[in-house]
């Protein structure tokens, strides 16, 4: 029976994999031409990793392959991460083509002589070349091999009055696969390789995520409800790596009665071991790619609870964490783009890395003789008294654990995340001892941040704002109303942070009935 994977390319003869036939058609459709004897494009495979770019390109290799017009070639370049002198590169590029072709390169280390290599005087057909993990090379060498591909591709259009295979070069298609769209946006002096076309590797379809399960059913004889099905994909927005490896949690390793279906208790059970003890390489990449300036700020800055922000492809940093996976955008009803994670799930570990690397430790969180009769008792929870507690720490310990922490540039204030991150880690490490559940919660995938208390069967949500004026103040109480509706609730507090005094703050302080949600308003002031 096939498993689901997420460890490298999939295996079509023994794991699940989405067909994915219009993509591979697109590429090859690419590769070949639209005209074949014009010749094909020069094209970029681009995505974040683990989205499947290297199985696309396998998938269209062996489409090729059974075409004798062509040679096919693919080649892994990741072997030339570690290699800076661009003669080098060129000429082991050149020796694996030489090896694929069954022919012998010597001294090709410069451009003019790699260019060489496709004449039609050295090639008896047109050659296809895909250059995986391309992106894995040096940038001088990435500007050069590429600065080739360039000329190469300029001088086969000055010949269009030729067919491919009279040409001078015959370099029919090439296709460059990693994870930057190799246009120049990191290159100072800009890119040489403006000729190309691109194909996006995009997320998986709700369609193509429910297709895996229902061909596991079909194989295992096992249910999987639909519910576990559709939190799988709000979670992880059909990122291809994430999506098998929870297929793979669900099916293997928090499956443990196969003869029964596999419920949202083995969801939950998957998705709490997947969040705080498990280790995933797509995740530990993208906390590589967050915790270094100027992305961590950066990201920081994305978890504010105000204003969306734009999404903008020409700046360099959006770009750099788009590419990584880190974040993706979304239109609004506006008709403008805007920046959001690039699922749930990874925002969920992002914000608990910062909450874990600024506050892992946060001393007394309360006095010791505090017995917190008014806070928990056997079956409830008092929000507002346990805010009141939070508020008094957060006044005692500002100047210590808010001293080295990021603060914006422009005017030294605090990242107002920060203060998220802290009131997280503060309610989780004051609540765990008495079996509170303390569970971030991003409901939109933008800034927006809500924690969910959950506790003698009964679920408790804290909608964060940071006040701006009193118009979105009111605004952010019909929101948090709202919210609690959605969630079947009946009363719901909106923590708000300003910039006063706790004296000031408590100005806002008040219970308001919004169409049958309670809402508590319990400001934090943070001056």
């Amino acid at each position: 029976m096939r498993k689901f994977s997420s460890y490298g390319p999939i295996v079509n003869t023994s794991e699940y994999y989405a067909p994915r036939e219009e993509l591979i058609e697109k590429a090859y459709i690419n590769l070949v031409g639209e005209n074949p004897a014009e010749g094909g494009h020069y094209f970029t495979v681009w995505a974040p990793r683990q989205t499947g770019k290297t199985w696309l390109m396998q998938q269209t290799l062996h489409r090729l392959k059974k075409d004798p017009r062509f040679h096919t070639l693919k080649i892994n370049l990741e072997i030339l991460k570690r290699k800076k002198k661009v003669g080098d590169i060129i000429k082991i590029i050149a020796g694996e083509i030489g090896e694929g072709l069954g022919k012998t390169f010597k001294s090709i280390d410069e451009e003019n002589k790699f260019q060489g290599i496709f004449k039609k005087e050295v090639l008896d057909k047109p050659l296809i070349l895909i250059l995986d993990e391309f992106d894995a090379i040096a940038e001088e060498g990435i500007n050069t091999i590429v600065s080739a591909f360039r000329n190469i591709y300029i001088r086969r259009r000055d010949e269009m009055d030729k067919t491919t295979e009279q040409k001078t070069y015959l370099l029919h298609g090439v296709a460059l696969i990693g994870v930057r769209s190799v246009l120049g946006i990191e290159n100072q002096k800009g890119s040489p390789f403006n000729v190309q076309r691109s194909v996006r590797v995009a997320n998986l379809t709700f369609e193509e995520v429910e297709g895996m399960f229902k061909w596991y059913e079909k194989e295992s004889g096992q249910a999987v409800e639909k519910q576990v099905i559709d939190a799988l994909y709000d979670e992880m927005r059909g990122q291809p790596g994430l999506t098998c490896w929870f297929g793979e949690l669900l099916t293997e390793t928090y499956n443990p009665d196969p003869k029964k279906p596999i419920s949202m208790f083995n969801f939950n059970e998957a998705y709490s071991a997947a969040t705080h003890i498990l280790p995933n390489n797509n995740i530990m990449n993208l906390i590589s790619k967050v915790n270094k300036p100027p992305y961590d700020e950066i990201v920081i800055e994305f978890f504010k609870t105000g204003e969306k922000i734009e999404f903008n492809f020409d700046k360099p940093d959006v770009n750099y964490l788009y590419m990584n996976g880190v974040i993706d955008l979304e239109k609004a009803d506006d008709g403008k783009y805007y920046l959001r994670f690039s699922c749930p799930f990874v925002q969920k570990r992002i914000f608990n890395y910062f909450s874990d690397r600024f506050f892992n430790y946060l001393g007394p969180l309360i006095h010791p003789f505090d017995a917190m009769e008014d806070a928990v008792d056997k079956e409830n929870l008092y929000i507002p008294n346990i805010i009141k507690r939070y508020q008094a720490y957060l006044t005692k310990n500002q100047g210590v654990f808010f001293k080295d922490v990021p603060r914006r540039k422009d005017d030294l204030r605090i990242y107002e995340a920060i203060y998220h991150f802290n009131i997280f880690r503060y309610l989780y490490d004051l609540l765990k001892s008495r079996e509170v559940e303390v569970v971030p919660h991003f409901p939109t995938g933008n800034g927006k941040i809500d924690l969910i208390l959950e506790y003698k069967g009964k679920i408790y949500a804290l909608e964060l704002k940071s006040f701006k004026d009193m118009y979105a103040h009111e605004k952010g109480i019909e929101q948090a109303a709202e919210y609690g509706r959605q969630m079947g609730l009946q009363e719901v507090a909106c923590i708000v942070f300003v910039e006063v005094t706790p004296a000031e703050a408590k100005q806002l302080e008040k219970v308001v009935d919004k169409n049958g949600v309670k809402v508590t308003v319990l400001p934090v002031g943070i001056l």
